[in-house]
């Protein structure tokens, strides 16, 4: 097991009360878990503003799909990226309506033309990038 350092934070108590809340709401056990994972997320958001820097991600979309050949286009723009594109899954919402979700590994430039491309297709009704790791860089 990795070494521990423990260290003290100064924090106002209201916002150690709502921190506590939180805690209490997402299930952590323990502050120190807590705050173990709000510095993971600081560290993923950073490794996500090198263009070169490899991560992951998951393009979410919801569209419907008889609008008229939107999901040709769809489909061409990720016949474009397949180094990128690991996987896809294709999920009937009701009659209209489809989810999309497309796992893509790369360079974080690359994989945010790629959500944008996708997103911004004329037809999407909604699309969102959940950016990620490799973990390579997290403890």
């Amino acid at each position: 097991m990795e070494k521990v350092e423990r260290f003290s934070v100064s924090i106002e108590t209201q916002l150690l009360k709502a921190f506590d809340k939180f805690l209490q709401k997402t299930g952590y056990q323990t502050r120190s878990e807590a705050i173990r994972d709000l510095i993971r997320g600081k560290i993923v958001e950073e490794e996500w503003q090198d263009p070169k820097a490899e991560v992951v991600g998951i393009i979410t979309l919801v569209y419907d799909h008889h609008r008229r050949e939107l999901t040709d286009r769809l489909t061409n723009i990720q016949h474009k990226f397949l180094k990128e594109i690991v996987s896809t899954t294709h999920i009937h919402l009701d009659h209209h309506n489809c989810l999309e979700v497309v796992i893509v590994r790369g360079r974080s430039r690359k994989i945010t033309k790629i959500a944008n491309s996708l997103i911004s297709t004329t037809g999407v009704k909604h699309g969102r990038l959940i950016t990620t790791s490799t973990g390579k860089a997290l403890l």
